[in-house]
């Protein structure tokens, strides 16, 4: 008996780290297509782009941005980005349907004609990937029923009361059931994007990516606990989310963009310091760019340009790619509990928890 509990305990370990199953080409596809849904009210920008810059920096994949209408896709700090599809037209290039679909948290949750897509890719075969409260329009979709699923911290009682039919995990950055994958709050994009890599590639490809982004770790191993506020623990540095509200004004924040911007240095920066509530970061483009175009094609439009009568008098230095150094930019300029709070809302285990 005690070799088979050995091997039980070896394979429930295995569940726990999150593995995702391998990639199974389909008939058709040279290398998986991968489609990231944008929605055209309010989209999470750090779930978004990350999977994106992931993604595409590891070149194994087609990799499209996909609005869930008209022409342009909202981030939740107010930048637009042009998609390369809308759902009408990827289903017109891409009648059998996608690889993988992942779903960035959005505002519109419930919005019909998404539903109806995310069915329809399920029923075709595709993967579906929700990033943080992203969860809950799959979960709206009803793909989750039945099934394990995980989001962000914040939500978890109201989505074990409202979806009662998933089991919802904690202590975990993502899981896979089946055909569905679902990932813990915001910084969770990046180990589960890893994981995706791995999943396609291999696991050198990833960590070669992994190495490049300064990651060693991409596991599933989690601690949801550390987040929440709790008497003699992170209490203190959540009444930061009130009191930068109603102690300190908002100021318009220019973030210099240059064409070939890193993505997700982009939405690290804009994404946390809009999170501070002391900054309403607004991209700022050189004169002449009313287009900027990422490293990998992704293309925005900036909030403002530069020398123009509405630019911010008030400047970042800089985007970054490391979340680390944007916190500790945080720190120096609003202090460390705004810094660690806003750490705590991206549920990035990285920062010191106290």
């Amino acid at each position: 008996m005690r070799p088979l509990l050995a091997f039980f305990l070896f394979v429930l370990s295995c569940a726990h780290a999150g593995e995702l199953p391998t990639y199974q080409p389909r008939p058709g596809h040279e290398r998986p297509v991968i489609a990231i849904i944008g929605d055209s009210v309010s989209t999470e920008i750090t779930d978004f782009m990350l999977p994106y810059g992931v993604l595409q920096q590891a070149a194994v994949a087609q990799v499209l941005t996909v609005s869930t209408e008209g022409p342009a896709i909202t981030m939740n700090t107010g930048l637009h980005v042009q998609p390369d599809l809308d759902l009408s037209a990827f289903d017109r290039r891409f009648p059998e349907g996608a690889d993988y679909v992942i779903v960035p948290a959005m505002r519109r949750a419930t919005f019909a004609p998404l539903i109806a897509w995310l069915q329809a890719q399920a029923t075709k075969g595709a993967t579906v990937v929700s990033i943080c409260d992203g969860a809950l329009v799959v979960a709206n979709s009803g793909l989750l029923e039945g099934r394990r699923g995980t989001a962000h911290w914040a939500t978890h009682d109201y989505r074990q009361e409202k979806y009662p039919k998933t089991t919802w995990l904690r202590d975990v950055r993502y899981v896979a059931d089946g055909k569905v994958i679902s990932s813990a709050g915001i910084s969770a994009a990046q180990p589960v994007s890893l994981a995706l890599v791995e999943a396609i590639a291999g696991h050198d490809k990833a960590a070669a990516i992994a190495a490049g982004l300064g990651v060693d770790d991409w596991s599933s191993r989690h601690d949801s606990g550390n987040y929440a506020p709790k008497f003699g623990r992170n209490l203190n540095v959540w009444l930061t989310h009130y009191t930068d509200q109603w102690l300190h004004g908002t100021e318009e924040t220019g973030l210099p963009l240059a064409q070939g911007f890193d993505e997700i240095a982009l939405a690290y920066t804009s994404d946390a310091y809009n999170r501070t509530h002391r900054s309403r970061v607004l991209t700022v483009a050189a004169a002449g760019d009313s287009t900027l175009a990422s490293r990998h094609g992704l293309k925005v439009l900036p909030d403002r340009i530069a020398g123009a009568a509405d630019a911010p008098v008030k400047m970042l230095p800089a985007i970054d790619s490391s979340l680390d150094r944007v916190l500790e930019n945080i720190a120096a300029t609003f202090g460390s509990r705004t810094a660690h709070r806003v750490a705590l809302e991206f549920e990035y285990p990285g920062y010191p928890v106290r």
